[in-house]
């Protein structure tokens, strides 16, 4: 045997996870998934696939060990393997941010148009939390909310935003948070809050990371 078959062994596993990462919509249900676990039948309703759809991809991702899943009565139920595979979706989008000039399109023609402050880190929130001195607020889905959110946050989903606006204060500021540095939850609440006079900003990322940075979090059973 040659001592490069090894080698090669190795680049070809790697080479099949890098495969099953290539669609969009698998790194959509990643992103989906790392809020916390979810049935086929949510998730597709959470990404706007069919059921039979969304149960392909997740079964292929299963398959090359980048989801685990678990039964709960008639529901299958699906959460990505290890916290590893957030590492590899972010290293996967820095790369994308550096070297991709479709990437850096997009984000400078929606995201940066969106969001002309700089975002606040997850060390700077947590501080401004501990001393009382900001509004957190989830615009994710409130199932999401649910199973983990952060400290003291108020969860008012995108789509109810407008009409829940006097529950939030004006005279602290806000810092929104959704998914992840990608979901334009976060970026739409913070434009909207804007226009009606609000003192807002975002977090850098979103809930996953800040669960995986081990800072506190609530809820989630």
């Amino acid at each position: 045997m040659s001592s490069r078959n090894p080698k090669r062994a190795l680049f070809a596993g790697l080479a099949e996870i890098a495969k099953a990462l290539g669609h969009g919509h698998r790194l959509e249900i990643v992103e989906v998934l790392a809020q916390g676990e979810r049935s086929v039948e949510a998730l597709a309703e959470h990404v706007g696939l069919s059921v039979a759809n969304a149960s392909q991809h997740l079964r292929l991702m299963r398959r090359i060990g980048l989801l685990v899943s678990r039964r709960d009565g008639k529901r299958i139920l699906y959460r990505p393997s290890d916290p590893s595979v957030l590492d590899l979706t972010a290293a996967l989008r820095r790369v994308g941010e550096r070297n991709a000039a479709e990437v850096r399109a997009v984000i400078g023609g929606y995201f940066r148009q969106r969001d002309a402050l700089e975002p606040v880190s997850r060390r700077e929130l947590a501080r401004r939390i501990k001393d009382g001195l900001v509004t957190v607020l989830d615009v994710r889905p409130t199932d999401e909310f649910a199973a983990g959110h952060l400290p003291r946050a108020i969860n008012i989903p995108l789509r109810q935003l407008t009409r829940r606006l006097r529950e939030i204060p004006k005279s602290r500021a806000i810092v929104a948070y959704c998914r992840g540095p990608y979901c334009v939850l976060a970026y739409e609440a913070v434009a909207l809050l804007r226009r009606r006079g609000f003192k807002a900003r975002r977090l850098e990322d979103g809930f996953p990371e800040w669960r995986a940075a081990c800072l506190p979090v609530e809820g989630g059973g």
